[in-house]
């Protein structure tokens, strides 16, 4: 018994210094948000209108004085997709790789390279144009907007945004937020735009310079990484160097207190 329990206490020992050792390693400085922030009001830029893009998915419907005349554009027509969003499961219209959806009557309309509201007033333009309805009232919203968040966090993961507007500090929190070994001055944000091609942008989330970032709000399929610092990346590497010598201590301990108990 005394054996059982001085080895318990050899390990707990051993558990308790390697703890300390990595804990320390951290910087309070490199694990607190916005340390030059100061009160008052801080003036954000506005949020960018979203853009869309290939392969989204919308939801579009219209209404207008003669509900029946109404209903053939409010069932999308193939090629359309499902989504789930918070358990509840809606249809769009797919934006193929032409940058087109398939509208009722309307046939192949143009749609990527539009904001919502440019869409939406060319949809309203052809109906009134063609004849088609009396005074429409078109309403569009994005059913894909989401943004993924990987590395250093808490949970990493695919964020679905149904109000389709959300900042880097919110991704964060859904996320669970950065761990103490996250790398908060050098976030990497990748943006692809229309043409597939792909921005990346380092922000500093350690000043409050990031509200007046254009790159404050995210944008749908906008991934952010979290790096993780030096003291996680060091851990790592001692936790692997220490590990089987700490192994071979406690074995090596283990036999030389048998025998003085034998």
């Amino acid at each position: 018994m005394r054996f059982i329990a001085t080895t318990k206490r050899t390990k707990l020992a051993f558990a308790v210094l390697f703890g300390f050792c990595v804990t320390s390693c951290t910087s309070t400085k490199e694990a607190v948000y916005f340390t030059n922030a100061s009160e008052g009001l801080v003036r954000s830029l506005p949020e960018p209108e979203a853009i869309i893009q290939k392969n989204d998915i919308l939801s579009i419907s219209v209404s207008s004085l003669n509900p029946e005349a109404s209903l053939i554009f409010n069932t999308p027509n193939v090629p359309s997709a499902a989504i789930n969003v918070q358990g509840t499961q809606y249809w769009g219209y797919l934006v193929n790789s032409d940058g087109q959806i398939q509208f009722p009557v309307l046939g192949n309309v143009q749609a990527a390279g539009l904001t919502k509201k440019q869409f939406k007033d060319q949809l309203t333009k052809t109906l009134l144009d063609k004849k088609l309805l009396v005074d429409p009232i078109v309403s569009i919203r994005f059913l894909n907007f989401r943004v993924t968040v990987l590395g250093e966090v808490g949970h990493p993961q695919v964020v679905t945004v149904p109000s389709e507007k959300i900042s880097i500090l919110e991704a964060l929190g859904m996320a669970g937020d950065m761990t103490i070994y996250a790398k908060r001055d050098n976030v990497l944000l990748i943006r692809e735009d229309n043409n597939g091609q792909k921005l990346l942008k380092r922000l500093d989330l350690n000043t409050s310079e990031i509200f007046n970032s254009p790159y404050y709000f995210l944008k749908s399929n906008d991934i952010v990484y979290v790096e993780p610092n030096k003291s996680k990346l060091n851990s790592v590497s001692t936790s692997r160097q220490l590990l089987p010598l700490v192994l071979s201590g406690l074995s090596f301990l283990a036999v030389i207190l048998t025998a003085i108990v034998k």
